[in-house]
C-alpha cells in the first residue's frame, strides 16, 4: 500500500530489496534482523514465531486496544505466578499448547506409556517414600491400594526407576492450595524394587476446577469454558537410559472426562477403580476393609541411541 510522506504526497512503496518495515513485509523485515544469530534452532524459532504472530495481527487486524489489554493480561498472568503457582503453566494448558507440545515430544508407539500435561502443581517436591508407604498423611478419603510396573521397550524390567506421584484430595485440593507451609500431603518419591515394581497407598482423587481466580479464570469464563479436570493420579517416572514420562492416571467414570480443560485425557490412560471387599488383602496391605485399588504399569522408551 502507498504511503504518504509529510507533505500529503502519495510516495511509492520501498522497493523489494529495501529493509524498511512495511505492513506487507513485515514479518520478513523483522524475522531478517535475526539473520546473525548463531544458534539455528533459536533462529529458526524466533523467525517462524515472528511470521505467525505477524499473520495473526493482519488476520484478525488487532487494535490498539486489544494488543494493549492483551499485554495487560500476560503482565497480570506473570504477576499472579508465585512460588507454588504457575499460572504461565496454566495458561498454556487451557491453550492446549502444553498437551500439543508433550504429544510431539513424547509421541507414543508400540506399547509405550503414553504422555500428559505435568500440571500447575508440581512445585514443590514429592518427600521420598518407602514401598508401601501412604501418601495420604491425613488419612480422609476412601482408601484406595496402587500397585504397577516400570519396564522398557523390550518388556525388560526397570529395577530402580524413580516414580513420582500426585494427586489432589477427596475435595477436589492439592497440598499447596491448602497451606502455604506443610506440603507433601498425597505426594510421594518411590524407587521401584529389583522387578521394576512399585506399590503405595492414597485415597480415591476427585475431580476438581484449575484455579480460576486469575487471569486464566477470566479467560474461561470470558469463553463460556468450565475449569473442571477429571480426577487423575499424577506420575513422573523416571530412570537411566530412559526418557522421562509424566502421565496420568485417570479414574473411569469420573466427570469432565470428555471436556477436560487442559484437554489432557488419553484413553489408554483410564483405569478402573475397583471396590476391593477381601479383609485379608485389607490386612496385607495396612488399608481397611472395603478399598478400591488400580493397576498402572508403565513402559519407558529409551533414549535415543541407548538400545
Amino acid at each position: 500500500m502507498a504511503e504518504r510522506d509529510v507533505s500529503g504526497t502519495v510516495a511509492d512503496p520501498p522497493a523489494a530489496t529495501s529493509g524498511l518495515f512495511g505492513e506487507e513485509r513485515s514479518a520478513e523485515v523483522v524475522a531478517a534482523s535475526f539473520a546473525g544469530t548463531r544458534d539455528p534452532r533459536l533462529r529458526r524459532v524466533l523467525t517462524s514465531l515472528v511470521r505467525h504472530l505477524h499473520d495473526f495481527v493482519k488476520d484478525v487486524e488487532l487494535t490498539d486496544e486489544e494488543w494493549s489489554a492483551a499485554i495487560g493480561f500476560l503482565t497480570a498472568t506473570g504477576q499472579t505466578c508465585t512460588d507454588t503457582r504457575q499460572e504461565f503453566i496454566l495458561l498454556s494448558d487451557v491453550l492446549g499448547v502444553s498437551m500439543l507440545v508433550e504429544t510431539i515430544n513424547n509421541r507414543a508407539v508400540g506399547e509405550l506409556t503414553e504422555s500428559t500435561v505435568e500440571g500447575p502443581f508440581h512445585v514443590v517436591a514429592s518427600p521420598p517414600r518407602a514401598l508401601g508407604d501412604s501418601i495420604a498423611e491425613d488419612g480422609r478419603g476412601t482408601p484406595c491400594l496402587v500397585t504397577g510396573s516400570v519396564s522398557g521397550p523390550d518388556g525388560e524390567p526397570v529395577p530402580g526407576a524413580l516414580v513420582d506421584v500426585w494427586q489432589a484430595d477427596d475435595e477436589g485440593f492439592y497440598d499447596v492450595q491448602r497451606s502455604t507451609e506443610a506440603h507433601g500431603d498425597l505426594r510421594g518419591l518411590f524407587t521401584a524394587d529389583a522387578d521394576g515394581a512399585f506399590r503405595f497407598r492414597s485415597i480415591v482423587p476427585r475431580y476438581y476446577p484449575i484455579p480460576a481466580d486469575g487471569p486464566v479464570g477470566a479467560l474461561l469464563t470470558a469463553t463460556s469454558r468450565h475449569p473442571n479436570r477429571p480426577a487423575h493420579v499424577h506420575f513422573e517416572v523416571s530412570a537411566p537410559g530412559y526418557r522421562t514420562l509424566t502421565t496420568h492416571v485417570f479414574v473411569a467414570g469420573t466427570p469432565y472426562l470428555d471436556s477436560d480443560a487442559v484437554f489432557g485425557v488419553k484413553p489408554s490412560l483410564v483405569r478402573e477403580f475397583p471396590e476391593v471387599d477381601d479383609p485379608a488383602r485389607a490386612a496385607e496391605a495396612g488399608l481397611p476393609n472395603p478399598f478400591r485399588e488400580v493397576r498402572f504399569d508403565v513402559v519407558l522408551a529409551a533414549l535415543d541411541g541407548e538400545r
